[in-house]
């Protein structure tokens, strides 16, 4: 009886009851041997005991050049955080055909909707209206509804067109509104062939009643969303963000909340937990959310059941599906900081 491929197991913040399902860990467990580290990320001398073996590893497992020297068999890494850090050799598995996958791609439908919805509250001042109630300050129709606007029609923005932004455009289509998109990575005609109008930052903020924060961060794009470029949306405008705070400089969004021209819903921080005396904290437009945005359990079963699927492809000769690929162009640009907590 042939010996099964190994896999190394190094999932934090993960663990592997969180992201695979019973049913999809027999289906893991059926085709490869695994070395599970449970609690905090695996020590180094528990890779190197195992790496040399290792046909697949699942996690954010530091691996320079040396220890993929090391790793003879390895056909795939699989990141199961989201973010592909700067803790791999990337070119040196190019070089090797070593396949860098991710499973990002699962939280665009559960970002999406939540980006829809924190749009539809700030639009109709849902939150703030509820916050007056319950203190005995509500006033009742059309006087309430000041600033209040309707989503169909109003022309929307998008920055960048990911895999949330790909999920959220069906989601904005029944609101018939004209979708204005900057996104450098990608070419004009292919943002056209898909119903977009391309922009730059300053048109798509500029022209936009809701703009949706969606792009990851890169070396070229932190912290370019100022004082000055947000000082360019329309008054009573209002900001979605709910990819990556670091797209953001904190203290000129802040500064501009402050002057209550715009509204903004807000999932991520530069620092989690957030400053617990932070100024929008007391601010009456914003919405603040504790990056709750794509933590939701099917969207981590969907991780562990995508990775079974790809691992199952790869053992029978073929390219994965399912899960993301990282692109030799554009990796070593990414700058998401690490998931603390799942």
């Amino acid at each position: 009886m042939s010996k099964k491929p190994l896999a190394l197991v190094d999932p934090a913040p993960r663990t592997l009851d969180l992201i695979f399902s019973q049913e999809d860990l027999v289906r893991l467990e059926s085709m490869v041997d695994t070395v599970v580290w449970k609690e905090g990320r695996m020590p180094d001398e528990e890779v190197e005991k195992h790496l040399g073996e290792a046909t697949f590893l699942i996690g954010q497992t530091d691996l320079p050049r040396g220890r993929l020297e090391r790793a003879s068999r390895l056909k795939a890494v699989i990141n199961v955080e989201g973010n592909f850090q700067p803790n791999v050799d990337y070119e040196h598995c190019f070089q090797r055909g070593i396949h860098v996958l991710g499973t990002g791609v699962v939280f665009g439908q559960a970002v999406a909707e939540m980006a829809l919805g924190m749009a539809l509250d700030l639009a109709r001042g849902i939150s703030e209206h509820d916050r007056l109630f319950r203190n005995g300050l509500e006033t009742y129709g059309r006087p309430s509804n000041v600033g209040s606007f309707l989503l169909a029609g109003a022309e929307v923005g998008l920055i960048g067109f990911g895999n949330i932004g790909r999920a959220l455009l069906p989601l904005l289509a029944p609101f018939g509104g004209r979708v204005r998109v900057y996104d450098p990575w990608l070419p004009e005609r292919y943002l056209e062939s898909c119903g977009l109008i391309p922009g730059s930052l300053e048109e798509v903020l500029g022209s936009s009643r809701v703009v949706f924060v969606l792009a990851g961060v890169t070396e070229e794009n932190q912290g370019m969303l100022s004082a000055k470029s947000l000082g360019l949306m329309q008054d009573g405008a209002c900001l979605v963000l709910i990819s990556r705070a670091a797209l953001a400089d904190f203290d000129g969004l802040t500064e501009v909340l402050g002057k209550g021209s715009i509204r903004a819903a807000i999932d991520v921080f530069p620092e989690e937990p957030f400053t617990a005396d932070h100024p929008l904290r007391r601010l009456d437009n914003v919405i603040l959310s504790a990056h709750r945005a794509g933590s939701l359990m099917p969207v981590y079963k969907l991780m562990g059941e995508m990775v079974a699927d790809d691992i199952g492809q790869m053992l029978r000769g073929l390219p994965p599906v399912r899960l993301q690929r990282a692109e030799r162009e554009t990796v070593s640009r990414m700058r998401s900081k690490p998931v603390e907590k799942s």
